[in-house]
């Protein structure tokens, strides 16, 4: 039989924990967001497939599961259920308590497991661990029932992104980056694969984008590729020319800082989650609030990738060093291996420039900071007065690399700005 104690003590931890519970997601700290996105960050460059659509795509669903797993433990904010494409079935909590923070771990182990389903089994297990980890962390304060609410109701927001995800176009398509059923289209000044390879993702802009409209653009078409000094294309490919020819110290380090290549890095769209991760943590972001950025940021990036994918298969321009071999310099080459899909626009830039408008009105247009996204890599941080300023050096990396032509950079980055503006457009807020 309980002694008196024991009892009036289970009684109190069960109405501390049930206060606990009963917080808002305001007062839980973003540290377990940030946890998801760094471990994201850290498996995306050693599972199979993962390209810069398919790591945009699964950070885009990733921050939307975040931020509906824990949007109703906030009196501020309100689900998007009904704002972005067909998102119409997404599970609201039944009465009862919840720990904000083990709903949203519970959610991102339930999405990252099934968004990298083909990642290693080492992985696989630093997903597990982590789970494990912050349920004891987050959880202990924590009555049984408040618990199992939690977990189920992370669970539940989990399956609905992931069966909401299937329908986009873009399920499983780490498995099949190169369709055999694309055909290279023929004509001159047409991209053509260098060497063997094969076209990445070529029917990536007919994907369903988060913010009906994104996809579309009304940009000025590429300049046409004739030869002289009253062709544009080929005065810009002579500037990719005589830069490639006098690369300084300083554009080699930017190229490469930059260059974010699958396989061995995180890819451009999580390098942009990366800088997101730094000054989330640095700022000392709640939960509620680490979950816009998060939502905001993946949105924008999966969007932009759709949006130029469309437009590099639908002008399919070609590159600046077949350009150059075959009018300027037939034994040039460029600093940088190029990248198996069509020249037009830059994809750095387009992505770079959304997420530099979604942390811009985040953290301010004039916030200064440094990145250290590649401390582990031995390469220097860059520091920026703005967020602008590091979309334009991510841009323009892509110039010194002998990858793009400026007008591309350029008009990237318009692109990209305007879908940054319309994932700060969406009304998260009540």
């Amino acid at each position: 039989m309980k002694s008196f104690f024991t009892v009036i003590i289970s009684v109190l931890l069960n109405l501390f924990g049930n206060v606990v519970a009963q917080k808002p997601t305001e007062d839980f700290s973003g540290d377990v967001a940030i946890d998801w996105f760094q471990l994201q960050v850290d498996i995306i460059p050693s599972t199979d497939g993962f390209t810069p659509p398919v790591s945009a795509r699964a950070l885009g669903y990733s921050g939307l599961t975040l931020y509906e797993a824990v949007v109703h433990g906030s009196d501020n904010y309100k689900s998007l259920r009904g704002t972005l494409n067909e998102l119409d079935k997404i599970p609201e909590p039944e009465k009862g308590t919840y720990n904000w923070a083990i709903v949203a771990n519970t959610a991102m182990a339930e999405i990252t497991s099934y968004l990298y389903s083909n990642t290693s089994e080492a992985n696989k297990l630093c997903i597990k661990e982590l789970a494990d980890k912050n349920y004891h962390r987050y959880g202990f304060r924590s009555d049984e029932r408040t618990l199992k609410n939690s977990v189920n109701y992370g669970k539940s927001i989990a399956k609905a992104i992931h069966n909401y995800s299937k329908k986009d176009g873009g399920h499983e398509s780490q498995f099949n980056n190169f369709p055999d059923s694309f055909k290279i289209q023929p004509g001159a000044c047409m991209w053509v694969p260098v060497g063997e390879q094969k076209a990445l993702q070529p029917y990536w802009g007919n994907n369903r984008t988060f913010i009906e409209g994104t996809a579309d653009f009304h940009l000025p078409l590429p300049h046409h590729c004739g030869i002289g000094n009253s062709s544009i294309l080929y005065v810009q490919a002579l500037e990719v020319y005589s830069i490639g020819e006098h690369l300084t110290t300083e554009q080699k380090d930017i190229a490469k800082f930059w260059s974010d290549d699958p396989g061995t890095t995180f890819t451009p769209p999580g390098h942009g989650v990366s800088i997101a991760n730094q000054l989330i943590k640095k700022e000392g972001f709640d939960l509620m609030k680490s979950a816009e950025v998060y939502c905001r940021v993946g949105i924008a990036a999966s969007d932009a990738f759709i949006s130029c994918w469309k437009c590099k298969y639908k002008f399919s321009t070609l590159r600046p060093v077949t350009f150059i071999n075959t009018i300027i310099d037939t034994k040039w080459s460029a600093y940088l291996p190029n990248p198996p899909f069509p020249e037009y626009t830059s994809g750095h830039a387009t992505v770079s420039g959304a997420i530099a408008i979604v942390l811009s009105d985040t953290f301010g247009y004039n916030y200064a900071f440094t990145d250290y996204s590649h401390i582990n890599k031995d390469y220097e941080p860059r520091s920026f007065e703005n967020f602008w300023e590091y979309a334009n050096e991510a841009a323009m990396s892509r110039l010194y690399g002998g990858i793009h032509y400026r007008s591309s950079n350029d008009n990237g980055l318009i692109n990209g700005k305007r879908i940054g503006q319309a994932a700060c457009r969406l009304k998260l807020k009540i």
